[in-house]
């Protein structure tokens, strides 16, 4: 039995070290990154018990990105293993000064990709199950990911777990249009919508402040709880976070953190871990402030994953420390 059941698509990641341009390295950096695993990855190390959900070609790159989710305490036991296919890849180039980042994928036709509705069998893996996540980015892999993915959605509702939706908008997967027909679809089955005001304009078709957003989607779509994360970015290196849920016809919100980026890459995903999490042992305001805390750590980790123990996020959502810790 799990807390939470997360879905979706794990690439290797391959970055150039030391703020190098890809056409300067020599060498990659490389790990494993995937919306759906990362938030996976946040939760198991706060102690929840995560299974992941993909299918994956059986070769050594498909097996170093299952061995790097177990390294994280997730489950991988349900992972469709597939003869033929490949694995996605992504570049990442890191940025600097006035350069930004920037990714480029190379992820056509790979293994999820040709996943098709009623090959996973969900009745065994949500049994149980108290929450099930899922990005926008899954539907987006291909028509017939996106039947899998409405699929998996209505399958555990009907469960009765907490569903969990990042919208995740890539321009580079899908259009707005069919993303808005898509995921629209699947949100009356949600209870967490996590969003920014960027994607809620772009899919929604929602221009305005995040309160007034938030109550919107939750007026027109009957979704409990809508989250908003905000993110200013005076420079590529320095970033200003903050947070909003709306939920019960109640506005929660969180503090205003400044941040000093190492790697902002992931800190999306951890941020819904975070606030799955605080909604799952506690209640809204919670959510919001472990959400917060989980995200603020990320950007200081290279990587995707939040390397952290529950009692550092239990220090950052109680009193900042910025200095030496000895």
């Amino acid at each position: 039995m799990y807390d939470v059941v997360t879905f979706g698509e794990t690439m290797l990641r391959l970055t150039p070290p030391n703020f190098q341009r890809l056409e300067q390295t020599h060498s990659f950096d490389v790990g494993a990154s995937g919306a759906e695993l990362n938030t996976a990855t946040g939760l198991a190390r706060l102690g929840l018990r995560t299974a992941w959900v993909s299918r994956l070609v059986d070769s050594p790159l498909g097996r170093m990105i299952a061995n790097k989710a177990r390294e994280q305490g997730v489950d991988t036991s349900h992972i469709l293993w597939a003869k033929d296919g490949r694995v996605g890849l992504y570049y990442y180039e890191m940025g600097a000064s006035t350069r930004a980042s920037q990714v480029i994928y190379d992820r056509v036709n790979s293994a999820i990709s040709q996943l098709k509705p009623g090959e996973i069998d969900w009745a065994t893996i949500l049994n149980g199950a108290r929450a099930f996540h899922i990005s926008g980015i899954t539907p987006a892999l291909s028509a017939s990911c996106a039947e899998a993915s409405k699929e998996a959605v209505r399958a555990a509702k009907r469960f009765g777990c907490v569903v969990s939706m990042d919208v995740n908008y890539r321009a580079r997967l899908w259009s707005k249009e069919a993303a808005r027909e898509c995921i629209t679809a699947m949100l009356p089955d949600v209870t967490i919508l996590f969003t920014t005001l960027d994607e809620a304009s772009t899919v929604f078709g929602l221009n305005a402040g995040p309160e007034e957003v938030a109550r919107a989607i939750a007026d027109k779509w009957r979704v409990p709880v809508v989250a908003i994360t905000l993110r200013d970015a005076p420079s590529v290196l320095r970033n200003v976070w903050r947070s909003m849920a709306f939920a019960n016809g109640t506005v929660y919100t969180g503090r205003t953190i400044d941040l000093e980026l190492i790697d902002r890459m992931g800190s999306g995903d951890s941020y819904d871990a975070g606030f799955l999490y605080g909604y799952l042992t506690g209640d809204v305001q919670k959510a919001i402030a472990y959400g917060d805390g989980l995200s603020a750590i990320k950007h200081s980790v290279p990587g995707d994953y939040t390397w952290v123990t529950p009692a550092e996020l239990e220090s950052q959502v109680k009193n900042v420390q910025t200095k030496i810790q000895r």
